[in-house]
């Protein structure tokens, strides 16, 4: 082998309602990437037990995102659209990790000093130790590239450092086996099972922010329902969000550099360049000095001409669970296959026997 072969791996937590920022920061992205790529598009349902661990609507959730893959054109029979728990592979891998990971490196990640809050202490193991099965979600694939948001890429640079180790660690069984390709670190030659994965961020809004605070990103667990446009919401729901979305007294500029300090104009100007497929140049050469009262009605009939079919696609799949659960099934047991010939491999790389 000369070098990996390409493979996107991304999930998506099925906690609250879809919205807006999954969209545009997740989800279309692998609509798109699927064009080119081999793709594994997982709902990952173990990491939904970090921030509660009884659901009284998990599976609602589960098939709720996976309607929303489906919606918005991910192909499940090219590529594979399945949810985390039907492939045990992931856990263990995950253990390994937890043991390749250093402490230090687990005390750096700062999602999880937010989501903890001042009483760290009664913090769920799980909350703290999620990055680390991050990390074998990628690599039990062996994926090469993971379309993220930017508050995720610290977790794709620890998903870097764990592979490094591991490669590290244990080059010297991994080169005979002739399972991994020669990489350089530094001036040292490592002969690498897993690749270092790269993160695939672009696009004019890679974060999507709360409609009711611009320095805050869009969130399914905000208390107001009117700080995030949800992919189920009607016609009316959505313009009433916008129209009502915080803004400023000025008009808009006519260049990218005049939003700077107005993060609620930035974040609407980066919706509507998100959906139109424009950048945010594009959208102030047209709307530049406009008022607001002008500009909010343009990004509302934009948003339902994007989302109204999406979301009239998810309702539809929403009323035959069966064939949700049947793409899930079909989807798990072909990523379960590819999970198990790494979790081969990388037993005999640890010398376990089987």
């Amino acid at each position: 082998m000369t070098e990996f072969k390409p493979l996107v791996f991304s999930g998506v937590q099925p906690t609250g309602n879809l919205h807006l920022g999954n969209y545009l920061g997740a989800i279309r992205k692998f609509v798109a990437l699927q064009e080119n790529n081999d793709c594994i598009y997982c709902v990952v349902d173990l990491h939904a037990l970090t921030a509660q661990l009884v659901h009284e609507d998990m599976a609602t959730q589960i098939r709720s995102i996976t309607a929303a893959f489906l919606a918005a054109g991910i192909d499940p029979k090219k590529h594979i659209v399945f949810n985390q728990s039907q492939v045990p592979q992931h856990a263990e891998l995950a253990w390994i990790f937890n043991c390749v990971a250093r402490i230090g490196w687990m005390n750096r990640m700062t999602q999880f000093k937010d989501k903890a809050g001042k009483d760290r202490e009664q913090a769920s193991l799980g909350l703290y130790a999620y990055p680390s099965l991050m990390a074998a979600d990628i690599l039990v694939y062996r994926a090469t590239h993971v379309p993220v948001g930017e508050d995720q890429k610290q977790h794709l640079e620890l998903a870097r450092d764990i592979a490094m180790k591991f490669n590290m660690d244990f080059n010297d069984k991994i080169r005979p086996t002739g399972l991994g390709i020669d990489i350089k670190v530094g001036e040292e030659p490592v002969h690498a099972y897993f690749p270092m994965v790269e993160p695939l961020i672009d696009g004019p809004a890679p974060r999507v922010m709360s409609l009711k605070d611009g320095t805050k990103k869009m969130s399914k667990s905000d208390p107001s329902d009117l700080s995030r446009i949800n992919l189920m919401d009607d016609q009316d729901a959505i313009s009433k969000k916008i129209r009502k979305a915080k803004t400023d007294p000025d008009a808009l500029p006519s260049e990218v550099d005049g939003l700077k300090g107005r993060p609620e104009a930035d974040n609407l100007v980066g919706i509507f360049a998100a959906l139109a497929d424009k950048s945010k140049a594009d959208v102030l050469s047209e709307f530049g000095g406009q008022q607001f009262s002008v500009f909010k009605p343009a990004l509302i009939d934009l948003a339902v001409e994007v989302l109204a079919p999406i979301n009239a696609e998810m309702r539809r799949l929403m009323e035959d669970p069966g064939h949700i659960d049947a793409v899930l099934r079909d989807g798990g047991e072909r990523a379960r296959t590819r999970a198990e010939k790494t979790m081969n491999e990388v037993r005999d790389i640890i010398g376990f026997v089987r």
